[in-house]
């Protein structure tokens, strides 16, 4: 489904991704790990197209889209759930769900989203300013989709939420690739990517060190935390 082809990017003259390819299966959850600074959000900023100081091929569905504007993107099926989550403070559950236009092709419903998300049916009518960390991630999330997304580009879906909260994100993301949703996420959380993800990649200094399934994961755990220094 997507496909990185030789990927560079920089800020200025500092490059922060040097020649990264990868690719993402469709169906598949692949997680980004990497000490903090490694390129991963650039990575995916790149992908969706809102870093555009960049080199490289990015191919989704068969197609190049690497000279497309972000919106264009978007339509093609691209959702990119950043890491502030961006939730509107002032305006509903609902009306953060109904807000944005459907921009790819299959946009759920909101009874889709409900159903995925039920927690969000329960606040459905309060604003922004009194959902949890979790809730406002589970908005994120829901919000993409609902805009029609079918490659999910998430950057640290878990952090600073509760083990129960990361818990309930793992198993809405195995919802959602149930679904016939794509996952391409950044976490730092090793555990807990070796339960939600069918492969992993190691960013290390703006490159693809290693790829990893969730045995090789599982059995150098130990290891991959002392990397991260977590």
């Amino acid at each position: 489904m997507l496909r990185i082809d030789r990927l560079s990017a920089w800020y200025g003259e500092a490059r922060a991704l040097r020649e990264v390819s990868l690719e993402v299966g469709e169906g598949e959850i692949v997680t980004l790990v990497g000490r903090n600074g490694a390129g991963k959000t650039t990575l995916l900023r790149s992908v969706m197209g809102l870093h555009t100081q960049v080199e490289g091929t990015v191919e989704f569905l068969g197609a190049d889209v690497s000279r497309l504007a972000p919106h264009r993107r978007a339509r093609r099926g691209l959702g990119y759930v950043p890491d502030d989550r961006g939730v509107y403070a002032n305006l509903s559950v609902e009306e953060n769900l109904t807000l944005p236009p459907a921009a790819g092709p299959h946009p759920w419903s909101l009874d889709q989203v409900y159903e995925t998300f039920p927690r969000l049916r329960e606040r459905r009518r309060s604003p922004g300013t009194k959902l949890s960390g979790g809730e406002q991630q589970m908005l994120s999330l829901a919000r993409v989709l609902r805009m029609g997304a079918r490659l999910l580009l998430c950057d640290e879906p878990t952090e600073g939420l509760s083990p129960l909260i990361v818990q309930q994100i793992g198993g809405i993301l195995r919802d959602v690739k149930a679904q016939g949703v794509t996952v391409l996420l950044i976490e730092q959380n090793v555990h807990f990517a070796a339960t939600v993800a069918d492969r992993h990649y190691l960013l290390a200094e703006g490159h693809v060190a290693e790829s990893m399934d969730n045995a090789e994961v599982k059995a150098r755990e130990h290891e991959l935390l002392g990397y991260l220094g977590i």
